[in-house]
């Protein structure tokens, strides 16, 4: 009798791994990958408008820099309480309230009268960037195991092209129309998002854990319509008692290792991503370590003056920028064959490796390479980090781990514009000693984390896992 039970209960990766990856988790991709690429434009605007605003605001550095980071704060503080309210009341509600957020103050920014103003204004829309991360969590949800790594990394490839388009769309509407117009535009993707927003149905893994199994269900008999499958023999049940663990268990004896190595890894890799699009443009725009200030010592100052970006300043930003690409298809080839571990690990080591070119005085065409190179590595580096995360927590906490570790990382990158931007006019062997010497050590935290989840399925609570090993039990017996 209790064999016949067993035979008859399905769990949600069973019912996914029978269906497969199919026509429902492409057009989930696509939409989804348009969050991710709303998510890149707003984030790579912040180095056009700094040189920009400089400019026509005459600020200085510290102003510029504060730009940037009350965007940060902004998601620093969200990134909690998106990821809290993605797993107290659904995937689905939690993403697109932050894209409604994100494109409503997005667009008023564009309308910013002073430097207050569009601090303000920028700092909300920060507030609902932190929960477009949750994004991932909702699409690893519906991915077989054997893709889940794969699909997430191809992910990247719409934010490398949202960094790219923004640059391209930079080089046609700065020159004429400006920067607020750039803002317009930019909430383009938020909007196209919205659009088709209705279509995605919520999670079958949260509908699980909330004690919703009929929904559920009906979800992946959806999925299966749609891949032109058929749903494998059972019923998915709600358990008749709820896990609901909170924020606290990250620091239980199973996961408190392994969620202070993720918290600095986060840290050390936002830090050190935007830490490197914002030094591109200053690089350009001081000619690196053989443009120095008349009378300054080159091994201690960069000149940094009130310089609009040009149309060969743009190129380059694109061609750097365009490094994510190829980067993100690097990893994509390696996450599976040497695992999430070791695959973040080589991105920090590579990063660490290409800076240090950077203290000679090099051409501008070398610079441009190094810069390539060494976003190339980051940039997959950071989106390996989204591929792990989900894969180590279970379903109550996944949603919350991820968004106090995208808080984490974004302390990261406020503190970073103060070092690309300020520090560099002071020093330029400081500001990139910091960025070198924080990659090395968050490759090392790679290294050294408990748990390689190549290959392994999605968590539920523990709960759930003490129940099914009662069941295998009881089959047995």
């Amino acid at each position: 009798m209790e064999s016949w039970k067993r035979t008859e209960t399905l769990t949600v990766d069973d019912a996914l791994e029978t269906i497969g990856f199919g026509k429902f988790q492409w057009k989930l991709s696509l939409l989804t990958g348009l969050s991710w690429t709303a998510d890149a434009m707003e984030m790579m605007i912040l180095s056009i408008l700094g040189p920009q605003l400089r400019c026509e605001w005459r600020l200085p550095s510290y102003k510029v820099a504060l730009i940037t980071s009350f965007v940060f704060v902004g998601m620093a503080m969200s990134s909690p309480l998106w990821g809290n309210l993605s797993d107290r009341y659904g995937r689905r509600v939690g993403l697109i309230m932050s894209m409604c957020w994100t494109l409503f103050y997005g667009l008023l920014s564009a309308f910013a009268p002073t430097y207050s103003w569009l601090l303000f204004l920028r700092s909300l829309v920060g507030f609902g960037i932190g929960g477009i991360p949750q994004a991932v969590i909702f699409y690893s949800e519906f991915l077989p195991r054997k893709m889940r790594g794969t699909c997430v990394m191809m992910m990247s490839v719409f934010w490398a092209v949202g960094t790219v388009f923004i640059v391209l769309l930079a080089l046609w509407i700065m020159p004429t129309l400006g920067w607020r117009w750039l803002l317009v535009v930019a909430a383009i993707p938020l909007a196209m998002f919205i659009a088709f927003f209705p279509w995605l149905p919520e999670s079958p893994r949260f509908d699980l854990l909330t004690g919703n199994a009929e929904k559920a269900m009906a979800t992946l008999q959806r999925v299966a319509k749609d891949n032109g499958k058929t749903m494998p023999p059972g019923k998915v049940t709600a358990h008749t008692q709820r896990d609901r663990r909170k924020v606290k268990d990250l620091f239980s004896p199973q996961y408190w290792r392994m969620t202070l190595l993720l918290w600095f890894i986060w840290f050390s890799a936002a830090f050190n991503y935007y830490g490197l699009v914002l030094l591109t443009t200053e690089l350009f725009q001081s000619g690196g370590m053989c443009g120095t200030p008349q009378g300054a010592k080159p091994e201690h100052s960069c000149n940094l003056d009130c310089n609009y970006l040009t149309s060969d300043d743009y190129k380059d930003l694109l061609w750097t920028t365009a490094a994510e690409i190829p980067g993100v298809l690097v990893f994509l080839l390696i996450i599976d064959r040497i695992g999430r571990k070791k695959s973040m690990a080589m991105a920090f080591f590579m990063f660490s490796l290409f800076i240090l070119p950077l203290y000679a005085c090099i051409g501008r065409v070398a610079v441009t390479i190094i810069i390539f190179i060494a976003r190339a590595s980051i940039a997959g580096g950071l989106q390996v980090i989204y591929v792990y995360m989900p894969e180590v927590f279970p379903t109550e906490i996944r949603a919350s781990a991820l968004g106090i570790g995208s808080a984490i990382s974004k302390m990261g990158s406020l503190i970073t514009p103060f070092i690309a931007s300020v520090m560099l006019r002071r020093s330029v062997y400081l500001a990139l000693s910091l960025y070198c010497g924080c990659s090395l050590l968050a490759g090392v935290a790679c290294l050294i984390l408990p748990i390689e989840s190549s290959g392994r399925s999605l968590q539920e609570s523990n709960l759930n896992q003490m129940a099914g090993a009662q069941e295998v039990t009881a089959t047995n017996e």
